[in-house]
């Protein structure tokens, strides 16, 4: 147990000594995506190598290193999540990218043995091989702050979170440092939220330490619920002390004593590592009461979500924290008056927690001087969907759509053309091709009608259909609506069925009308930001491709030939060989013809199922 601020320097300093002194080490990735595809086993396997051959290796940061001692580490996700397993072998930097269980011994063989690289096992891109990690397209823009310890120290280990200086932000915003200091140096830095609001975490802060109510709460949104969003969940599982150090500190600026955690229950590897770092943080006295003797208490609680989207919204999170149903109710009076438990309360996201020990640090100017001046910072991104390298990135605000996908996601898959990009979720839009070149920033997309969101990236190719994806959003939000207010939940359902219609081919004339009439009705009356921005994907597809939805209703086709229902099958009499099996398998009969004779499909019997398609060995029948 720390008793004074000195304890906590001496531990550090022997932390960050042991640290230095294990270069020789083997990191390998353990993040949800590779533990999914075996690392775990992967590195099991490799310890059990070293030690069969003698290898001197060590599982935890030692205190007393050996020189030739090897720190075979559990890593958290340095994401390029499109390549794991990955493995990365320091001081060498070399990445090793899809690992299997049976290339460990050549990785013990010939790299940790004879030092030399497997250039199998490296990244390759147009013909060249990338060895080090450094030197990948992936990482060449990113600038990783929030995500700097991801995939570098063991997550389990608070040592190895001080050995690279972590709490020192903490220890000086305990002793050299006013609470009031605080609250101006995260003001004078313009850290804005990065849940999707982006909403100044200063006025935020400011707002509630200056509330008379006690007690007050610091609160944690880790209810991560957009579709192929997974920023806050590397936070919370490979730097789980990053956050919490956000959180104390925003305690200490606003007078709290009390900290909870909201996460998803999808996240048990989240949960089970934030429970790990809350009894480490309390076995050294970093959390608890009187910290490192400051006459400063603070506790850490854990709450976990049922996976409900609406209880990203504030006031519908702090009453699933309270034992209630997660519904949003009518503001004001807002959370920082009357929050968790009627309480004035902070509530950030986790990616905004995680940028504050780096603020106290490093000062308000640092911050600012990275990114645009009114959305200063960096910003973590999932990028998803038909781009070559899907990972998880982060990027200075202000970087372009263009430098994301083309640079550091390495263009569309399969050498298809870029046609959009969803950005934000389901309370998003789809930006195009003429966005491009836009700065990704807070009020740059805000001009264009669209939202960083929690930061989401859904890059689309030219065979994805906009009107499904826009049924795909509206078929997320509608489901999650709480139902409390008509708008939402009647509006979207509304919306729901009348996108269901156009992709299933029986579109009609108004319904474009109808479907923009509904938007902006829900847009001004639902009653929380779900309901708000329910409509995003359906107004901003409308927007930019507004000829495919009238492709749909007027001509009963879909330009991208992706909606199932919308299908049209032929057969070339040139190429059928009349075996009648593409007859025998349609389950409605609408295949007729001769043995040895050019068989032909019915179109008004035809259901669309393509089974034809699949049992022709002729390639015979195709879509018209």
């Amino acid at each position: 147990m720390l008793k004074t601020r000195q304890d906590l320097q001496e531990l550090r300093r022997a932390c960050q000594e042991a640290f230095a002194a294990q270069e020789r080490r083997i990191l390998v990735c353990t993040g949800t995506g590779c533990a999914s595809s075996g690392s775990l086993d992967i590195y099991d396997r490799l310890v059990e190598l070293m030690k069969e051959k003698g290898i001197a290796c060590s599982v935890e940061l030692s205190k007393d290193p050996h020189g030739d001692e090897i720190r075979a580490t559990k890593g958290g996700c340095p994401g390029f999540c499109e390549f794991g397993p990955l493995v990365r072998i320091e001081p060498q930097g070399w990445l090793y990218t899809k690992v299997k269980l049976s290339d460990c011994e050549e990785i013990i063989d010939e790299t940790i043995v004879n030092g030399n690289p497997i250039q199998r096992l490296a990244y390759q891109r147009d013909g060249k091989i990338y060895v080090e990690k450094s030197a990948i397209p992936f990482y060449q823009k990113q600038r990783r702050l929030v995500l700097e310890h991801c995939g570098e120290i063991d997550s389990d280990s608070i040592e190895e979170y001080l050995g690279v200086g972590g709490y020192s932000a903490l220890e000086k915003a305990l002793f050299d440092m006013q609470p009031a200091d605080i609250v101006k140096e995260i003001m004078d830095s313009n850290l804005r939220g990065r849940g999707g609001g982006g909403f100044s975490a200063g006025t935020k802060w400011s707002q509630v330490a200056r509330q008379q109510a006690t007690p007050k709460y610091i609160v944690c949104n880790g209810d991560e619920g957009d579709p192929g969003a997974f920023m806050d969940r590397s936070v919370m599982e490979d730097d789980p002390h990053r956050m919490l150090e956000g959180m104390i500190i925003a305690g200490i600026a606003c007078g709290a004593n009390d900290g909870y955690i909201y996460v998803r229950a999808e996240y048990p590897m989240a949960v089970k590592k934030l429970r790990r770092a809350i009894e480490q943080a309390e076995a050294l006295g970093l959390l608890g009461d009187d910290i490192l003797g400051s006459g400063f208490s603070f506790h850490m609680h854990i709450n976990r979500g049922a996976g409900a989207f609406v209880c990203g919204e504030g006031s519908a999170l702090t009453a699933s924290i309270e034992g209630k149903r997660g519904m949003p109710r009518v503001k004001p009076p807002r959370t920082v008056e009357h929050g968790l438990f009627d309480k004035p309360t902070v509530l950030n996201n986790v990616e905004t927690f995680a940028n504050v020990s780096s603020i106290i640090l490093n000062g308000a100017d640092w911050y600012k001087g990275i990114g645009p001046e009114k959305s200063p910072g960096t910003k973590a991104f999932a990028l998803t969907g038909n781009v070559v390298n899907t990972g998880l990135i982060e990027v200075p605000m202000g970087t372009t759509l263009r430098e994301v996908i083309f640079d550091i996601g390495g263009g569309i898959r399969g050498g298809k053309k870029f046609k959009a990009v969803q950005i934000g979720g389901p309370s998003g839009g789809c930006l195009t091709e003429e966005h491009l070149d836009l700065p990704l920033d807070f009020d740059s997309l805000k001009k264009v009608g669209a939202i960083i969101g929690s930061g989401g990236l859904v890059v689309m190719d030219e065979d994805t259909c906009m009107v499904e994806v826009a049924r795909f959003f509206m078929h997320f939000t509608q489901n999650e609506s709480c139902g409390k207010c008509v708008p939402c939940r009647e509006g979207t359902k509304r919306m729901l069925e009348i996108l269901e219609r156009i992709v299933n081919g029986e579109g009609r004339e108004g319904d474009i009308e109808l479907l923009e009439e509904l938007a902006d009705t829900i847009t001004n009356t639902a009653l929380c930001g779900l309901g708000k921005t329910a409509a995003g994907p359906v107004v901003s597809t409308l927007k930019y491709f507004r000829d495919e939805y009238e492709a749909h209703i007027f001509e009963k086709r879909c330009p991208a030939g992706a909606c199932q229902r919308l299908k049209t099958y032929v057969i070339d009499p040139d190429k059928c060989m009349g075996c009648s099996k593409c007859a025998r398998n349609c389950p409605v009969e609408a295949i007729s013809g001769k043995l040895k004779s050019p068989f032909s499909i019915d179109v008004d019997k035809c259901i669309r199922c393509g089974v034809c398609v699949q049992n022709c060995a002729f390639g015979a029948v195709k879509e018209a």
